[in-house]
Protein backbone atom coordinates (compact mmCIF):
# COMPACT_ATOMS: atom_id res chain seq x y z
CA UNK A 1 0.00 0.00 0.00
CA UNK A 2 1.35 3.45 -1.06
CA UNK A 3 0.95 6.93 1.22
CA UNK A 4 1.73 10.56 0.98
CA UNK A 5 2.45 11.32 4.46
CA UNK A 6 2.34 14.98 3.96
CA UNK A 7 -1.26 14.57 3.66
CA UNK A 8 -1.32 12.35 7.02
CA UNK A 9 0.39 14.88 9.00
CA UNK A 10 -1.64 17.82 7.20
CA UNK A 11 -4.77 15.82 8.28
CA UNK A 12 -3.37 14.98 12.30
CA UNK A 13 -2.33 19.19 12.18
CA UNK A 14 -5.64 20.45 11.35
CA UNK A 15 -7.12 18.09 14.15
CA UNK A 16 -4.52 19.18 16.82
CA UNK A 17 -3.97 22.88 15.30
CA UNK A 18 -2.63 24.81 18.57
CA UNK A 19 -1.62 21.80 20.45
CA UNK A 20 1.82 21.20 21.50
CA UNK A 21 3.50 18.62 19.62
CA UNK A 22 6.82 18.64 20.47
CA UNK A 23 8.74 19.92 23.22
CA UNK A 24 12.58 20.47 23.70
CA UNK A 25 13.06 21.68 27.06
CA UNK A 26 16.67 22.02 27.30
CA UNK A 27 17.20 23.73 24.00
CA UNK A 28 13.60 25.75 25.12
CA UNK A 29 11.74 24.70 21.75
CA UNK A 30 8.18 24.67 21.24
CA UNK A 31 6.08 23.45 18.30
CA UNK A 32 2.77 23.31 18.10
CA UNK A 33 1.28 20.51 15.71
CA UNK A 34 0.43 23.11 12.47
CA UNK A 35 4.55 24.45 13.41
CA UNK A 36 5.93 21.00 13.60
CA UNK A 37 4.08 19.90 10.29
CA UNK A 38 5.47 22.78 8.43
CA UNK A 39 8.70 22.46 10.01
CA UNK A 40 8.88 18.68 9.23
CA UNK A 41 8.05 19.66 5.15
CA UNK A 42 10.93 22.09 5.26
CA UNK A 43 13.43 19.34 6.78
CA UNK A 44 12.15 17.19 4.17
CA UNK A 45 12.40 19.75 1.54
CA UNK A 46 16.15 19.80 2.57
CA UNK A 47 16.68 16.71 2.33
CA UNK A 48 15.10 16.36 -1.37
CA UNK A 49 16.23 19.21 -3.08
CA UNK A 50 19.15 20.51 -1.05
CA UNK A 51 20.87 17.70 -0.16
CA UNK A 52 19.82 15.45 -2.82
CA UNK A 53 18.53 12.93 -0.93
CA UNK A 54 16.70 10.00 -3.02
CA UNK A 55 15.46 6.41 -3.46
CA UNK A 56 18.22 4.10 -1.91
CA UNK A 57 20.29 6.73 -0.42
CA UNK A 58 21.06 7.21 3.17
CA UNK A 59 21.42 9.73 5.98
CA UNK A 60 22.35 8.90 9.27
CA UNK A 61 21.57 11.27 12.79
CA UNK A 62 24.19 11.94 15.74
CA UNK A 63 22.29 13.58 17.99
CA UNK A 64 20.96 14.03 20.74
CA UNK A 65 16.83 13.57 21.69
CA UNK A 66 15.79 17.48 20.76
CA UNK A 67 17.22 17.15 17.42
CA UNK A 68 16.21 13.52 16.99
CA UNK A 69 12.59 15.07 17.51
CA UNK A 70 12.66 16.97 14.55
CA UNK A 71 14.01 14.01 12.60
CA UNK A 72 12.27 11.04 12.91
CA UNK A 73 8.55 11.11 11.84
CA UNK A 74 7.07 12.71 9.85
CA UNK A 75 10.13 14.08 8.53
CA UNK A 76 11.26 10.53 7.78
CA UNK A 77 8.06 9.69 6.12
CA UNK A 78 7.79 12.89 4.17
CA UNK A 79 11.28 12.11 1.83
CA UNK A 80 12.47 8.88 -0.24
CA UNK A 81 15.68 8.13 1.57
CA UNK A 82 16.63 5.61 4.30
CA UNK A 83 17.26 7.47 7.92
CA UNK A 84 20.31 5.80 9.67
CA UNK A 85 19.51 6.21 13.83
CA UNK A 86 22.84 5.66 15.99
CA UNK A 87 23.20 5.62 19.29
CA UNK A 88 24.83 9.47 20.03
CA UNK A 89 26.58 7.96 22.97
CA UNK A 90 28.52 5.34 21.02
CA UNK A 91 32.64 5.76 20.45
CA UNK A 92 34.15 7.24 16.98
CA UNK A 93 35.18 4.15 16.53
CA UNK A 94 32.08 2.83 16.53
CA UNK A 95 30.32 5.07 14.45
CA UNK A 96 32.88 4.53 11.69
CA UNK A 97 32.18 1.05 11.81
CA UNK A 98 28.64 2.14 11.16
CA UNK A 99 29.58 4.55 8.56
CA UNK A 100 31.58 2.02 6.32
CA UNK A 101 28.72 -0.26 6.72
CA UNK A 102 25.79 2.03 5.34
CA UNK A 103 27.83 4.60 3.51
CA UNK A 104 25.72 7.73 4.24
CA UNK A 105 25.34 10.76 1.88
CA UNK A 106 24.64 13.06 5.17
CA UNK A 107 25.61 13.17 8.71
CA UNK A 108 23.22 15.34 10.81
CA UNK A 109 25.90 15.93 13.88
CA UNK A 110 25.63 17.81 16.90
CA UNK A 111 27.88 20.78 16.66
CA UNK A 112 30.11 19.80 19.39
CA UNK A 113 31.56 17.18 17.68
CA UNK A 114 32.37 18.69 14.53
CA UNK A 115 36.16 19.24 15.11
CA UNK A 116 36.25 15.28 16.48
CA UNK A 117 34.13 13.86 13.58
CA UNK A 118 35.53 15.75 10.91
CA UNK A 119 38.28 14.43 9.05
CA UNK A 120 36.44 10.46 10.02
CA UNK A 121 33.34 12.26 8.11
CA UNK A 122 34.74 13.86 5.17
CA UNK A 123 37.46 10.84 4.12
CA UNK A 124 33.85 8.68 3.22
CA UNK A 125 32.81 11.15 1.26
CA UNK A 126 29.67 12.63 3.90
CA UNK A 127 28.52 16.45 3.60
CA UNK A 128 28.20 17.39 7.42
CA UNK A 129 24.70 19.07 8.69
CA UNK A 130 25.22 20.91 12.14
CA UNK A 131 22.02 21.44 14.27
CA UNK A 132 23.07 24.14 16.33
CA UNK A 133 24.77 27.23 14.80
CA UNK A 134 28.91 26.99 14.55
CA UNK A 135 31.28 29.27 14.74
CA UNK A 136 32.72 30.87 11.90
CA UNK A 137 35.54 28.96 11.29
CA UNK A 138 33.72 25.36 11.81
CA UNK A 139 31.08 26.64 9.22
CA UNK A 140 34.05 27.43 6.90
CA UNK A 141 34.81 24.12 6.37
CA UNK A 142 34.23 22.21 3.22
CA UNK A 143 31.05 19.95 3.21
CA UNK A 144 29.89 21.73 6.34
CA UNK A 145 26.53 23.10 6.56
CA UNK A 146 23.76 24.57 8.75
CA UNK A 147 20.82 23.06 9.65
CA UNK A 148 18.63 26.46 10.55
CA UNK A 149 19.97 28.07 7.31
CA UNK A 150 18.83 25.47 5.34
CA UNK A 151 15.03 25.18 6.92
CA UNK A 152 14.97 28.59 6.52
CA UNK A 153 15.25 28.60 2.91
CA UNK A 154 13.20 25.61 1.99
CA UNK A 155 9.87 24.91 0.91
CA UNK A 156 6.96 24.09 3.41
CA UNK A 157 4.46 23.28 0.95
CA UNK A 158 3.14 19.37 1.36
CA UNK A 159 4.68 17.10 -1.37
CA UNK A 160 3.67 14.72 -3.72
CA UNK A 161 5.94 11.64 -2.49
CA UNK A 162 3.91 8.44 -1.86
CA UNK A 163 5.75 5.15 -0.20
CA UNK A 164 4.73 1.66 -0.30
CA UNK A 165 4.26 0.93 3.50
CA UNK A 166 5.45 -2.29 3.51
CA UNK A 167 8.21 -2.67 0.80
CA UNK A 168 9.85 0.82 1.87
CA UNK A 169 12.94 0.69 4.02
CA UNK A 170 12.90 4.23 6.19
CA UNK A 171 14.44 3.05 8.80
CA UNK A 172 17.89 1.40 9.67
CA UNK A 173 18.90 1.01 13.07
CA UNK A 174 21.62 -0.58 14.95
CA UNK A 175 20.96 -3.61 18.02
CA UNK A 176 22.18 -2.50 21.43
CA UNK A 177 25.05 -4.67 21.17
CA UNK A 178 24.66 -5.73 24.87
CA UNK A 179 25.92 -8.91 24.35
CA UNK A 180 28.22 -8.46 21.14
CA UNK A 181 28.99 -6.00 18.16
CA UNK A 182 25.17 -4.38 17.09
CA UNK A 183 23.77 -5.00 13.74
CA UNK A 184 21.82 -2.79 11.66
CA UNK A 185 18.24 -3.63 11.49
CA UNK A 186 16.01 -2.73 8.66
CA UNK A 187 12.40 -1.44 9.45
CA UNK A 188 9.47 -0.96 6.65
CA UNK A 189 6.66 1.56 7.73
CA UNK A 190 4.42 -0.66 8.39
CA UNK A 191 6.79 -1.86 11.36
CA UNK A 192 6.57 1.48 12.94
CA UNK A 193 2.85 1.44 12.25
CA UNK A 194 2.80 -1.40 14.24
CA UNK A 195 4.25 0.11 16.75
CA UNK A 196 1.83 2.69 16.82
CA UNK A 197 -1.11 0.38 16.82
CA UNK A 198 0.26 -1.21 20.19
CA UNK A 199 0.65 1.77 21.98
CA UNK A 200 -3.59 1.91 21.51
CA UNK A 201 -4.56 -1.75 21.87
CA UNK A 202 -2.56 -1.49 25.08
CA UNK A 203 -5.34 0.28 26.92
CA UNK A 204 -3.30 1.06 30.38
CA UNK A 205 -1.19 2.62 28.62
CA UNK A 206 -4.18 5.15 28.49
CA UNK A 207 -2.19 7.40 25.84
CA UNK A 208 -4.74 10.30 24.22
CA UNK A 209 -4.43 13.86 23.42
CA UNK A 210 -3.91 14.94 26.70
CA UNK A 211 -0.58 12.70 26.87
CA UNK A 212 2.34 14.75 28.04
CA UNK A 213 5.41 11.95 27.49
CA UNK A 214 8.71 13.06 28.60
CA UNK A 215 11.39 10.90 26.88
CA UNK A 216 14.47 11.00 28.99
CA UNK A 217 15.89 7.67 27.47
CA UNK A 218 17.30 8.26 23.28
CA UNK A 219 14.67 8.37 21.45
CA UNK A 220 16.58 6.01 19.17
CA UNK A 221 16.19 3.17 20.97
CA UNK A 222 13.13 2.04 23.26
CA UNK A 223 11.18 5.21 24.22
CA UNK A 224 10.62 5.75 20.53
CA UNK A 225 8.22 3.49 20.79
CA UNK A 226 6.15 5.71 22.52
CA UNK A 227 6.67 8.92 20.40
CA UNK A 228 4.82 6.98 17.76
CA UNK A 229 1.30 6.83 19.40
CA UNK A 230 1.52 10.20 21.51
CA UNK A 231 1.88 11.67 18.13
CA UNK A 232 -1.15 10.10 16.40
CA UNK A 233 -3.20 10.62 19.30
CA UNK A 234 -2.26 14.32 19.17
CA UNK A 235 -0.64 14.38 22.84
CA UNK A 236 2.87 15.98 23.26
CA UNK A 237 6.37 14.42 22.97
CA UNK A 238 8.75 16.48 25.32
CA UNK A 239 12.26 15.84 25.22
CA UNK A 240 15.59 15.99 27.34
CA UNK A 241 18.98 14.75 26.39
CA UNK A 242 20.76 13.38 29.23
CA UNK A 243 19.60 10.73 31.96
CA UNK A 244 19.72 14.01 34.97
CA UNK A 245 17.48 12.50 37.29
CA UNK A 246 16.66 15.77 39.10
CA UNK A 247 16.05 17.47 36.09
CA UNK A 248 13.65 15.00 35.34
CA UNK A 249 12.11 15.36 38.47
CA UNK A 250 11.83 19.30 38.29
CA UNK A 251 10.19 18.92 34.37
CA UNK A 252 7.61 16.50 35.52
CA UNK A 253 6.94 19.04 37.77
CA UNK A 254 6.81 22.01 35.74
CA UNK A 255 5.99 20.37 32.36
CA UNK A 256 2.67 18.70 34.09
CA UNK A 257 4.01 15.03 32.70
CA UNK A 258 1.59 12.30 32.44
CA UNK A 259 3.83 9.62 31.21
CA UNK A 260 7.31 8.60 30.65
CA UNK A 261 9.40 5.69 30.00
CA UNK A 262 12.38 3.86 32.36
CA UNK A 263 14.28 1.26 33.54
CA UNK A 264 13.95 -0.35 36.92
CA UNK A 265 17.53 0.50 38.17
CA UNK A 266 16.74 4.43 37.57
CA UNK A 267 13.55 4.10 39.12
CA UNK A 268 15.14 2.65 42.22
CA UNK A 269 17.21 5.91 42.42
CA UNK A 270 14.05 7.64 41.84
CA UNK A 271 12.41 6.04 44.71
CA UNK A 272 15.46 7.43 46.78
CA UNK A 273 15.45 11.31 45.33
CA UNK A 274 11.89 11.71 45.69
CA UNK A 275 11.57 9.93 49.67
CA UNK A 276 14.60 12.69 50.30
CA UNK A 277 13.44 15.83 48.76
CA UNK A 278 9.34 15.04 47.20
CA UNK A 279 8.52 16.59 43.81
CA UNK A 280 4.61 17.34 42.92
CA UNK A 281 4.24 14.12 40.64
CA UNK A 282 0.52 14.46 40.52
CA UNK A 283 0.19 14.45 37.08
CA UNK A 284 2.20 11.54 36.79
CA UNK A 285 -0.31 8.79 35.47
CA UNK A 286 1.67 6.23 33.56
CA UNK A 287 5.47 4.97 34.60
CA UNK A 288 6.22 2.61 31.46
CA UNK A 289 9.36 0.27 32.30
CA UNK A 290 11.81 -2.08 30.27
CA UNK A 291 14.77 -4.25 29.30
CA UNK A 292 14.20 -5.86 33.52
CA UNK A 293 12.01 -7.20 35.32
CA UNK A 294 11.15 -5.55 38.57
CA UNK A 295 12.12 -6.23 41.99
CA UNK A 296 8.95 -7.52 43.97
CA UNK A 297 10.66 -6.72 47.25
CA UNK A 298 10.48 -2.93 45.84
CA UNK A 299 6.89 -2.63 44.31
CA UNK A 300 5.55 -2.13 47.50
CA UNK A 301 7.79 0.67 48.34
CA UNK A 302 7.22 1.97 44.85
CA UNK A 303 3.81 2.04 44.59
CA UNK A 304 3.51 3.59 47.75
CA UNK A 305 6.41 6.43 46.73
CA UNK A 306 4.39 7.18 43.25
CA UNK A 307 0.55 5.33 43.18
CA UNK A 308 -0.18 2.23 41.01
CA UNK A 309 0.73 4.07 37.65
CA UNK A 310 3.26 1.23 36.59
CA UNK A 311 3.57 -0.71 33.22
CA UNK A 312 6.01 -3.45 31.97
CA UNK A 313 6.42 -3.30 28.53
CA UNK A 314 8.62 -5.96 26.43
CA UNK A 315 10.47 -4.91 23.04
CA UNK A 316 13.47 -5.54 21.00
CA UNK A 317 14.71 -3.27 18.51
CA UNK A 318 13.83 -6.64 16.00
CA UNK A 319 10.21 -5.91 17.26
CA UNK A 320 10.13 -2.05 17.81
CA UNK A 321 6.69 -2.48 19.59
CA UNK A 322 5.03 -3.80 23.02
CA UNK A 323 5.40 -7.48 22.17
CA UNK A 324 3.45 -8.00 25.81
CA UNK A 325 2.66 -5.92 28.46
CA UNK A 326 2.22 -6.23 31.90
CA UNK A 327 -0.46 -3.92 33.18
CA UNK A 328 -0.71 -1.67 36.39
CA UNK A 329 -3.33 -4.39 38.44
CA UNK A 330 -0.73 -6.67 38.37
CA UNK A 331 2.00 -4.25 40.45
CA UNK A 332 -0.14 -4.48 43.51
CA UNK A 333 1.82 -5.29 46.47
CA UNK A 334 0.52 -7.24 48.87
CA UNK A 335 -1.42 -9.72 46.26
CA UNK A 336 0.43 -13.21 46.34
CA UNK A 337 -1.40 -13.63 42.58
CA UNK A 338 0.07 -10.21 41.28
CA UNK A 339 3.05 -10.73 42.69
CA UNK A 340 3.90 -13.80 41.12
CA UNK A 341 2.52 -12.35 37.76
CA UNK A 342 5.22 -9.58 38.32
CA UNK A 343 7.99 -11.62 37.29
CA UNK A 344 6.55 -12.11 33.77
CA UNK A 345 6.93 -9.76 30.74
CA UNK A 346 2.98 -9.97 31.18
CA UNK A 347 0.47 -10.79 28.30
CA UNK A 348 1.30 -10.90 24.61
CA UNK A 349 -0.35 -7.75 22.99
CA UNK A 350 -3.44 -8.73 20.86
CA UNK A 351 -2.72 -9.55 17.64
CA UNK A 352 0.92 -10.64 18.50
CA UNK A 353 1.89 -14.53 18.08
CA UNK A 354 4.19 -15.54 20.71
CA UNK A 355 5.51 -19.37 20.98
CA UNK A 356 8.07 -21.23 22.72
CA UNK A 357 10.12 -23.56 20.68
CA UNK A 358 12.72 -25.89 21.61
CA UNK A 359 16.54 -26.11 19.89
CA UNK A 360 14.52 -27.34 16.48
CA UNK A 361 11.97 -24.45 16.24
CA UNK A 362 9.06 -26.60 17.56
CA UNK A 363 6.68 -25.16 20.09
CA UNK A 364 6.89 -26.25 23.22
CA UNK A 365 3.86 -26.95 25.87
CA UNK A 366 2.71 -24.36 27.85
CA UNK A 367 4.64 -24.23 31.09
CA UNK A 368 8.09 -25.52 29.45
CA UNK A 369 11.05 -23.36 29.01
CA UNK A 370 12.51 -22.65 25.35
CA UNK A 371 13.40 -19.65 23.24
CA UNK A 372 10.60 -17.00 23.06
CA UNK A 373 9.97 -16.78 19.17
CA UNK A 374 7.57 -13.47 17.67
CA UNK A 375 5.47 -13.23 14.63
CA UNK A 376 3.79 -9.75 14.04
CA UNK A 377 3.53 -7.09 11.43
CA UNK A 378 6.43 -5.47 13.78
CA UNK A 379 9.30 -7.77 12.94
CA UNK A 380 11.64 -6.47 10.81
CA UNK A 381 12.93 -7.13 7.36
CA UNK A 382 16.34 -8.54 8.50
CA UNK A 383 19.77 -7.07 9.08
CA UNK A 384 21.12 -4.22 6.19
CA UNK A 385 24.51 -5.95 5.10
CA UNK A 386 24.18 -9.28 6.94
CA UNK A 387 22.29 -11.94 5.24
CA UNK A 388 23.96 -14.67 7.24
CA UNK A 389 22.38 -13.09 10.34
CA UNK A 390 19.09 -12.60 8.88
CA UNK A 391 19.12 -16.19 7.82
CA UNK A 392 20.26 -17.27 11.15
CA UNK A 393 18.07 -15.21 13.37
CA UNK A 394 14.17 -15.17 11.39
CA UNK A 395 12.79 -17.99 10.12
CA UNK A 396 9.63 -19.06 8.60
CA UNK A 397 8.00 -15.07 9.34
CA UNK A 398 9.48 -15.42 13.61
CA UNK A 399 11.73 -13.77 14.85
CA UNK A 400 14.09 -15.53 17.19
CA UNK A 401 14.20 -13.87 20.06
CA UNK A 402 17.43 -15.17 21.67
CA UNK A 403 15.50 -14.84 25.11
CA UNK A 404 14.49 -18.22 27.21
CA UNK A 405 11.37 -18.16 28.83
CA UNK A 406 7.55 -19.82 28.89
CA UNK A 407 4.03 -19.05 29.00
CA UNK A 408 1.99 -20.53 31.92
CA UNK A 409 -1.34 -21.13 32.02
CA UNK A 410 -3.00 -17.70 32.03
CA UNK A 411 -0.99 -16.59 29.60
CA UNK A 412 1.73 -14.29 31.12
CA UNK A 413 4.97 -14.59 29.46
CA UNK A 414 7.88 -15.41 31.58
CA UNK A 415 11.98 -14.60 30.36
CA UNK A 416 14.27 -16.97 32.40
CA UNK A 417 16.68 -14.74 31.13
CA UNK A 418 19.08 -15.00 27.59
CA UNK A 419 20.73 -17.65 26.21
CA UNK A 420 24.07 -15.91 26.32
CA UNK A 421 24.01 -14.95 29.68
CA UNK A 422 22.84 -18.85 31.13
CA UNK A 423 25.77 -20.24 33.04
CA UNK A 424 26.83 -23.52 33.41
CA UNK A 425 28.42 -24.29 36.64
CA UNK A 426 29.07 -28.28 37.15
CA UNK A 427 26.12 -29.14 34.60
CA UNK A 428 23.82 -27.42 36.18
CA UNK A 429 21.89 -24.17 34.03
CA UNK A 430 21.69 -20.94 36.39
CA UNK A 431 19.68 -17.87 34.96
CA UNK A 432 21.40 -14.40 35.91
CA UNK A 433 18.44 -12.45 36.26
CA UNK A 434 16.99 -15.29 38.49
CA UNK A 435 20.03 -14.84 41.20
CA UNK A 436 20.02 -11.55 40.58
CA UNK A 437 16.32 -10.92 41.83
CA UNK A 438 17.41 -12.54 44.78
CA UNK A 439 20.45 -10.37 45.63
CA UNK A 440 18.19 -7.32 45.08
CA UNK A 441 15.80 -8.74 47.31
CA UNK A 442 17.85 -7.42 49.63
CA UNK A 443 17.10 -3.93 51.60
CA UNK A 444 20.57 -3.03 51.26
CA UNK A 445 20.94 -3.70 47.32
CA UNK A 446 20.36 -1.16 45.25
CA UNK A 447 21.50 -3.31 41.88
CA UNK A 448 23.72 -6.48 41.21
CA UNK A 449 25.22 -8.21 38.06
CA UNK A 450 25.28 -11.92 38.26
CA UNK A 451 27.98 -13.80 35.85
CA UNK A 452 30.04 -16.79 35.17
CA UNK A 453 33.37 -16.68 35.88
CA UNK A 454 36.10 -19.34 35.16
CA UNK A 455 36.28 -22.26 37.37
CA UNK A 456 38.41 -25.06 37.47
CA UNK A 457 35.92 -27.85 38.50
CA UNK A 458 32.63 -26.61 37.75
CA UNK A 459 33.75 -24.51 34.26
CA UNK A 460 31.87 -21.70 35.22
CA UNK A 461 31.48 -20.10 38.68
CA UNK A 462 28.73 -17.67 39.56
CA UNK A 463 29.59 -14.40 40.80
CA UNK A 464 28.22 -11.07 41.96
CA UNK A 465 29.07 -7.33 41.43
CA UNK A 466 26.69 -5.68 44.17
CA UNK A 467 25.81 -1.97 44.18
CA UNK A 468 24.46 -0.93 47.56
CA UNK A 469 22.17 1.61 48.79
CA UNK A 470 23.84 4.93 50.08
CA UNK A 471 24.42 4.30 54.03
CA UNK A 472 23.46 0.98 53.88
CA UNK A 473 25.64 -2.09 54.66
CA UNK A 474 25.69 -5.74 54.78
CA UNK A 475 28.07 -8.43 54.18
CA UNK A 476 28.87 -10.42 51.36
CA UNK A 477 28.35 -13.49 53.58
CA UNK A 478 24.69 -12.67 54.65
CA UNK A 479 23.81 -11.94 50.21
CA UNK A 480 25.05 -15.32 49.57
CA UNK A 481 23.05 -16.75 52.11
CA UNK A 482 19.79 -15.19 51.04
CA UNK A 483 20.48 -16.26 47.66
CA UNK A 484 21.13 -19.95 49.42
CA UNK A 485 17.29 -19.91 50.96
CA UNK A 486 15.58 -18.42 48.42
CA UNK A 487 17.44 -20.55 44.98
CA UNK A 488 19.32 -23.25 46.69
CA UNK A 489 23.29 -24.05 46.86
CA UNK A 490 23.57 -24.23 43.65
CA UNK A 491 22.26 -21.32 41.90
CA UNK A 492 24.00 -18.85 44.50
CA UNK A 493 26.89 -16.95 43.57
CA UNK A 494 30.19 -18.56 45.14
CA UNK A 495 31.91 -15.35 45.23
CA UNK A 496 30.10 -11.75 45.60
CA UNK A 497 32.56 -8.35 45.45
CA UNK A 498 30.65 -4.94 46.29
CA UNK A 499 31.26 -2.03 43.80
CA UNK A 500 30.65 1.66 43.61
CA UNK A 501 28.60 1.32 40.03
CA UNK A 502 28.12 -1.08 37.41
CA UNK A 503 28.08 -0.13 33.63
CA UNK A 504 25.16 0.30 32.50
CA UNK A 505 23.76 1.41 28.79
CA UNK A 506 22.62 4.99 28.65
CA UNK A 507 19.21 3.78 29.57
CA UNK A 508 20.34 2.71 32.65
CA UNK A 509 20.34 -1.43 31.67
CA UNK A 510 23.21 -3.68 33.63
CA UNK A 511 25.56 -4.38 30.96
CA UNK A 512 26.37 -7.96 31.91
CA UNK A 513 28.60 -8.49 29.37
CA UNK A 514 31.15 -5.93 29.94
CA UNK A 515 31.41 -6.99 33.73
CA UNK A 516 32.11 -10.66 32.36
CA UNK A 517 34.58 -9.52 29.97
CA UNK A 518 37.17 -8.91 32.44
CA UNK A 519 37.21 -12.07 34.43
CA UNK A 520 37.33 -13.85 30.86
CA UNK A 521 40.36 -12.14 29.96
CA UNK A 522 43.17 -14.15 28.71
CA UNK A 523 40.37 -17.59 27.58
CA UNK A 524 39.92 -18.37 24.09
CA UNK A 525 36.24 -19.07 25.31
CA UNK A 526 33.87 -17.28 27.42
CA UNK A 527 31.95 -20.14 28.84
CA UNK A 528 33.04 -23.39 29.41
Amino acid sequence: MKMNFSRVMRLIALRNRDQEAIVNVERNRRFTYEQYHLLTNRIADVLRSTLQIGKGDHFMLILENDNLSLMLFPTTFKQEGTVVMTNLRDPLEEHARQLDLVKPKVVFLETRLLDSYYDTLRSRGCAIVLMDPPFTEQAARPGVHCFWTLVEAASDLDNDVELDTDEHICVLRFTGGTTGKGKCAMYSIDNWMACRDAGFINTDLAISNATRLLHVSPLSHGTLMLFFPTLYAGGTNITMNQLDMERWRQEVEQERVTHSFLVPTVLYRLLEMQRAAPKDFSSLTTLIYGAAPMSPDKLGELVECFGQIFVQGYAATETPMFIAVLDKAAHQPGDAEALQHLSSAGRATPGVEVFIADQDGKPLPMGETGEIRIRCKAVIKGYFGNPQATADEFEDGAWKSGDLGYIDADGYLYIVDRLKDMIISGGFNVYAVEVEASLAAHPAVLMAAVVGIPHPEWGEAVHAEVVLRSGATVTEQELIAQAKNRLGSYKAPKSLIFVDELPTSVVGKVLRRQVKEKYWQGFARKIS
